[in-house]
């Protein structure tokens, strides 16, 4: 089921009136109307995808009670990688079978060996397994580093996993910062509720009117850069930046704002990445979940920054590879990670990847200086490169793109209209640099004539079809 769905607009004030009105005063009854309500959702789709997500449920649920229960280091130990590789099992084969026999076949074919793949099968990608199967097995992880003791209650710990609002394409949650409301009784707060609606309605803003507008530009560019010179190119880039960034963002401020409307808060995931000065702050502002879960349970544990430069770089290039490898099966992904470790690491070395850890630009001015512009301009075009490797179907057409960008630029005369988009939101998202999260509170004539605009808007550009880019991960 879509956010900017019908069945969506229809489900959830079902499910609300249900969950404050008739079971408001049972707290084993709220949840397991978000469990069940979190399985239509899901089931909506494709319902023989839920036995995915009640095998990750059960083993994580089952893994976090027996490490518990052993007083042996070593049992514990095995205990938590059975639940890591079974996670991993299951989505390496949904995710990445056909990529790993394809990438075998052509190696042998690329040598003069001339092999047809005759194992490769039609698997239907789940959705959203990326992002549950890390949320379910980082719980088995927490237990087993002490920072959580597991629940005996299987309906929490299954709405935890299975929670509708980030379900398919998170934020991915901890279970210390989830579960705990998931086993406290919730209590309705209008404040609470008015600010998920504005987050529900800023985040369809984004997805319907912004990316849903610059979708088909960005299609068009890209599926026919062979025959455009690099002006427009540069144009298509920064139009998928944005496309992305309002789809995926705009999807998370739903996901928040809607948990909101249930008594839970989750964690941010964006907070303004393209106003970064660095690499290392962009991805501290971008899709924070993610990049917090492999800091925290990859790069940590492989040493981090404390065993040496030389193994220090290496755990970078580890993270940034395999987080370009979490996003798809496909050598662009792995490639665009790639792209991205090459960037920070002459950060890590400078030592200027942690600058800017809690300020924002031009933090007490309204106009930034010159060096911040600059760093921000500088940090955005390489991140717009690195685009260009995500955007594209294969390397060939990224590396080509990328050289039609460079060696054939003109200054561009048409394809210009998807800046009436991006000009005026980015005006709008620096001024609310300052916030985490979008708040309307102006006044209340304000509150209304803004939120009927962005309503009113909405409806004019919905588009039906339009599912959201991140559901493919």
């Amino acid at each position: 089921m879509l956010f900017n769905s019908i069945e969506y607009i229809i489900f959830l004030p079902i499910v609300f009136i249900l969950y404050w009105f008739l079971f408001n005063k049972n707290l084993l009854l709220q949840n397991l109307l978000i469990l069940a309500s979190s399985y239509i959702f899901y089931g909506w789709w494709d319902y023989r995808f839920l036995s995915l997500i009640f095998i990750s449920t059960v083993i994580d649920y089952s893994i976090g009670l027996s490490i518990a229960k052993k007083d042996s280091k070593k049992k514990q130990k095995l205990l938590v990688w059975f639940s890591v590789i079974s996670n991993l099992t299951i989505l390496g084969f949904f995710k990445y079978y056909n990529f790993f026999i394809d990438s075998w076949f052509e190696l042998f074919n690329s040598i003069g060996y001339e092999i047809k793949s005759i194992w490769t099968l039609k698997i239907i990608l789940p959705v959203g397994i990326s992002f549950y199967t890390f949320q379910s097995m980082s719980y088995s992880i927490d237990i087993y580093k002490k920072k959580l003791e597991p629940t005996k209650d299987f309906i929490s710990f299954a709405s935890f996993v299975s929670f509708f609002p980030q379900l398919v394409a998170g934020p991915i949650e901890r279970a210390k910062n989830l579960i705990p409301q998931v086993l406290n009784k919730r209590e309705f707060k209008y404040d609470q509720s008015v600010d998920g609606l504005r987050l529900i309605l800023w985040g369809m803003f984004k997805k319907v009117v912004i990316a849903d507008s610059l979708a088909p530009m960005v299609d068009n560019i890209f599926n026919n850069y062979q025959d455009l010179e690099g002006g427009i190119l540069w144009v298509g880039a920064i139009y998928f930046a944005f496309q992305i960034y309002c789809d995926f963002s705009g999807y998370s401020d739903i996901a928040i704002g809607t948990a909101k409307l249930f008594g839970f808060e989750l964690i941010s995931n964006f907070k303004f990445p393209y106003f970064s000065r660095n690499i290392g702050e962009f991805w501290r502002r971008w899709h924070i979940s993610l990049s917090s879960w492999f800091r925290d349970y990859l790069y940590i544990p492989l040493g981090g920054s404390k065993k040496g430069t030389f193994k220090s770089i290496r755990n970078i290039f580890i993270i940034f590879i395999v987080s370009g490898f979490w996003h798809g099966a496909n050598w662009t992904f792995i490639i665009w990670g790639l792209f991205h470790s090459l960037l920070f690491i002459p950060s890590f070395i400078f030592k200027t990847n942690r600058n800017y850890v809690n300020t924002i630009i031009a933090e007490d001015r309204i106009i930034p200086e010159f060096k911040e512009f600059f760093q921000v301009f500088t940090t955005f075009i390489l991140v717009v490169i690195g685009w260009v490797f995500f955007r594209s179907e294969t390397l060939t057409d990224s590396f080509y793109y990328l050289f039609q960008m460079f060696f054939s630029f003109s200054v561009p005369s048409d394809n210009l209209a998807g800046f009436l988009f991006v000009v005026p939101f980015l005006i709008l998202e620096y001024f609310i640099r300052h916030k985490e999260r979008l708040n309307f509170k102006i006044s209340e004539n304000l509150d209304l004539i803004i939120s009927t605009l962005i309503i009113f808007c909405i409806i004019l550009f919905y588009n039906k079809s339009s599912g959201f880019i991140y559901f493919q991960f």
